[in-house]
């Protein structure tokens, strides 16, 4: 018979000799045929099961890989959630700062006020603008101990940290001209707020509420003690 006849499990009775490798080198395998039989039936029965616990637990590692990686995908989101939360919180926590240090326009006379408006994503002040500044600029050199507040604002299309940055940018652009055209000092003008889009004037659903809610807004104050009243 073919060698295949040795299959797991069959009693045979093997004489031979050991090689010079201390092998042992079979001449006669013997085995009956209801040994053979009883195997051959043992073998065709345990190979299907374990071919089926092997693919069982194929299929357990792939689920447990594609699990894994969902994990993964999920814990990243997370983390990139909470790192636009942070984002978002420093933002609110930088305008509330701002407004403390502004504090209330209660203790401060106006005497004068510009709002520049903003194309989508520019910073750059216009020509139409400038005229307007430098007028503010000569009422403000006429009030005594004035004081110029600027505050930039954003429209809410785009993302916080965006609108954040554009607000701003506006608003150190605006100062700039003031200092450098209107001749106004930094020492009589606070720190630029840069307000994101907060205290929106008008709606962003429409392009004109979006372009009224792009602007700088600055104004001459004098505080009222130093006015008397």
């Amino acid at each position: 018979m073919g060698v295949t006849a040795l299959v797991p499990g069959l009693q045979v009775q093997v004489q031979g000799n050991y090689n010079a490798q201390n092998q042992l080198v079979a001449n006669t395998v013997k085995f009956n045929g209801k040994n053979l039989q009883t195997a051959t039936d043992i073998h065709a029965g345990v190979t299907p099961v374990e071919l089926q616990e092997q693919a069982q637990q194929q299929k357990l590692e792939q689920q447990q890989a594609q699990l894994q990686q969902e994990n993964a995908k999920l814990k990243q989101e997370q983390a990139e959630q909470q790192a636009e939360a942070a984002k978002e919180a420093a933002n609110q926590a930088a305008i509330a700062a701002v407004n403390k240090r502004f504090g209330e326009l209660g203790d401060y006379n106006i005497w004068d006020k510009v709002d520049v408006l903003f194309g989508n994503g520019e910073v750059n002040v216009e020509q139409q603008y400038k005229p307007k500044l430098l007028a503010l600029c000569q009422k403000a050199k006429t009030v005594n101990g004035y004081v110029i507040q600027v505050k930039g604002y954003a429209s809410s299309v785009g993302s916080a940290a965006l609108n954040q940055r554009l607000s701003q940018e506006r608003a150190a652009n605006v100062i700039d001209f003031l200092e450098q055209q209107g001749g106004i000092p930094l020492t009589s003008m606070l720190a630029p707020g840069a307000m994101g889009t907060s205290k929106q004037v008008a709606p962003d659903n429409t392009a004109e509420g979006q372009a009224e809610n792009r602007r700088v807004t600055v104004m001459v104050l004098q505080n009222k003690g130093i006015a008397g009243n």
